[in-house]
């Protein structure tokens, strides 16, 4: 089979797109990248639509072998440095777009700046869609490939499985990596379940992520809430981003994978526009959060979307390369190419 071999699979690879939201009515978890705007990028850099399915690194990345004529990936969301293995190897850019050809082995290293990244693949995976998207969903088996994380051995089967050549591209600075100060919080829709003394709290202190995290949530680690109403509810709907407090008073951020439903209070809700910064974040790393109002959270997630596309107008040719493809082609002799080789 065409495609890319997982020689090494890291930690917990998943194939990856914008989701099934549209489904949550039927009790079925969106799923979908943790770091859209990433996702997005690495996209754009290969050319293909900006929810096309792309693998999603988690903390280590995968060692891949190119078993097609030729392939185009990009690996943003992290500034991390990828190899090309092999006596023709060297290092290969973050955010910038770059040629493989058959038998070419890619190792994408411990991420060195976030907990998440995404590898892009010109026209994307040739895998079938579950209630409209390849997303993979592991904890009901749906969705990626076969259902489940990648493993090592797998072959990712390719939409294309020959790319042309063409000046690659790059973003030079993506300052959105960058972005600093605290998650921004709208409060409710249980917010009267906790005192008004530990909500306070719990916007003017330092959390710690803690070890207990993953795609579904994200346990934080600081003063505990105080429950005035209880720590039970009748169930009700989920967003993406909410935060639960159970009886412990440790809050939970509930990320792509969370459940439909839930009976616990929810203090509030993280806005749209910051939740992809909750997917770089590791275990051990200090967050701080703000309150802010629905009315700022619409004008914040309108104000990022413009900062976004003023980010992507940035992509430019990446300027002159060594083909190492085109150059293994050529027939050499003592150094010199041959007339009309």
């Amino acid at each position: 089979m065409d495609g890319l071999r997982v020689i090494s699979a890291g930690f917990h690879p998943t194939i990856q797109d914008y989701g099934r939201p549209s489904v949550q009515h039927l009790g079925i978890p969106a799923a979908g990248a943790m770091d859209v705007p990433s996702l997005r990028l690495a996209n754009r850099l290969v050319g293909n639509p900006e929810n096309t399915a792309a693998i999603e690194i988690r903390l280590v990345g995968p060692t891949l072998e190119v078993l097609c004529d030729s392939v185009r990936v990009a690996l943003a969301g992290s500034c991390t440095t990828m190899t090309l293995l092999g006596d023709d190897g060297g290092p290969l850019p973050a955010h910038q777009s770059v040629r493989l050809s058959r038998g070419q082995k890619l190792r994408v290293p411990p991420l060195s700046d976030s907990a998440g990244a995404y590898l892009a693949v010109e026209g994307g995976f040739d895998l079938p869609p579950v209630y409209g998207s390849p997303a993979t969903f592991v904890r009901a088996g749906i969705g990626g490939f076969e259902g489940r994380a990648l493993v090592d051995g797998d072959v990712l089967p390719v939409v294309t499985d020959a790319v042309d050549r063409r000046p690659e591209v790059m973003l030079a600075t993506p300052s959105f990596l960058a972005a600093e100060g605290p998650i921004r919080i709208v409060l409710g829709p249980q917010d009267d379940f906790f005192t008004a003394a530990s909500i306070d709290r719990f916007f003017s202190s330092e959390f710690v992520v803690g070890a207990a995290v993953d795609r579904m949530g994200m346990r934080l680690e600081g003063p505990a809430f105080e429950h005035s109403r209880g720590h039970d509810i009748i169930s009700d709907g989920i967003a993406l981003g909410a935060i639960q407090v159970p009886g412990n008073g440790q809050p939970i951020i509930l990320l792509a994978d969370h459940q439909t439903t839930g009976g616990y209070p929810k203090v509030g809700t993280v806005i749209s526009s910051d939740v992809h910064r909750l997917g770089r974040l590791r275990p051990g790393q200090s967050v701080r959060f703000e309150r802010i109002s629905a009315a700022d959270g619409e004008r914040q997630a309108r104000a990022a979307e413009t900062d976004l596309q003023t980010i992507f107008r940035q992509i430019t040719n990446a300027g002159p390369q060594l083909d190492l493809g085109r150059l293994q082609d050529s027939n050499l002799i003592s150094g010199v190419v041959l007339a009309g080789a």
